[in-house]
């Protein structure tokens, strides 16, 4: 979130309101008061197309709850070490769907904020231990049999990490899913392992190796596209969280087709996003559930409590402004 760049909350807060008969002074865009928050505009304008893909479908209900989704948003002002103040959001209403453009962008910021906060407490408990970087695919497969896939994916998964030859000692998995240019499904698997120094030795396992375990463990008639990358020896793996726990599915390819999105729907109900493993599991198994909220810890300060700044969406220009 940006600088608001004034050190006193009460003075910020009338300065913002002022009226010099103006509509945009009147009424400021969240966007221009603190650019940092951009991303709401964005999402909360695709949650509109969302809204409408669902209106009238069998998922009629979904629709309903997302056109009250974050609506109005309240934000304190926060007091930073260097005294600048910056927006701090305090309130708001979630839906909480998990195809919800916005509800989808909070989950993952929950879900990295808490990476970025355990990820360090395990590099401590084995600091001579190196990671991995691995993309598990299969071909792509038509929106109908996604669930179906899925499913098998997750019983390979499991096959690959109870073989022998299974490098990690514990690892953290996330399940993306895009939309080829056929209409067909991609899903895949980011997985982040965590492996002995002894690996990149006398056990070290080529890219056609890992190629052959992940077939072998999908029981696959051909050879699967993956990729293994190594964290470089001396780097942290939180540089890989915001690859790892990123959006399930793009926005873009939720808005592009209205059937494939409602498919989609159907085929991913209940399946989860997230898995952990091995030694990793008792670190990072709160990522495992839902956020409990969707608006968080922050590294700022705590708010003022005497200043509420409240941001309502309007639709016809897509923007939050400021509810006066």
């Amino acid at each position: 979130m940006s600088d608001l760049g004034h050190p006193d909350p009460g003075a910020c807060a009338s300065s913002i309101a002022a009226d010099d008969g103006t509509t945009n002074t009147q009424h400021p865009a969240l966007s221009d008061l603190s650019p940092g928050d951009k991303p709401w505009d964005k999402h909360r304008a695709f949650a509109d197309i969302v809204e409408s893909l669902y209106t009238g479908s069998e998922f009629h209900d979904y629709s309903g709850r997302i056109h009250y989704c974050s609506e109005l948003l309240g934000f304190g002002l926060a007091l930073q070490d260097d005294e600048t103040l910056k927006l701090k959001l305090q309130t708001a209403r979630f839906c909480r769907l998990r195809h919800c453009p916005v509800c989808q962008w909070r989950r993952s910021l929950m879900w990295k904020a808490k990476a970025y906060k355990i990820l360090p407490k395990i590099v401590e408990a084995y600091p001579t231990h190196r990671w991995l970087f691995v993309t598990l695919t299969i071909k792509n497969v038509p929106i109908t049999e996604l669930r179906e896939n899925l499913t098998q994916m997750n019983r390979g998964f499991q096959r690959l990490s109870q073989l022998k030859a299974f490098p990690a000692i514990g690892w953290l998995r996330s399940t993306e899913v895009t939309r080829g240019r056929d209409g067909n499904a991609h899903p895949h698997f980011h997985c982040l392992m965590l492996v002995q120094p002894s690996y990149f030795g006398r056990n070290y396992i080529k890219q056609a190796e890992w190629g052959e375990l992940w077939r072998k463990s999908m029981r696959l008639d051909y050879m699967p596209v993956m990729d293994v990358q190594a964290v470089k020896q001396g780097s942290r793996p939180m540089e890989l969280v915001p690859e790892l726990l990123k959006y399930c599915v793009k926005e873009s390819d939720l808005v592009a087709d209205r059937e494939w999105f409602l498919e989609l729907t159907q085929q991913m109900h209940k399946m989860r996003a997230i898995a952990t493993g091995g030694v990793l599991k008792e670190y990072l198994k709160e990522l495992e559930q839902e956020p409990e909220d969707l608006i968080g810890e922050s590294d700022t300060p705590e708010a003022q409590e005497d200043v509420s700044l409240y941001f309502d969406w309007k639709r016809q220009e897509k923007k939050y402004r400021m509810v006066t």
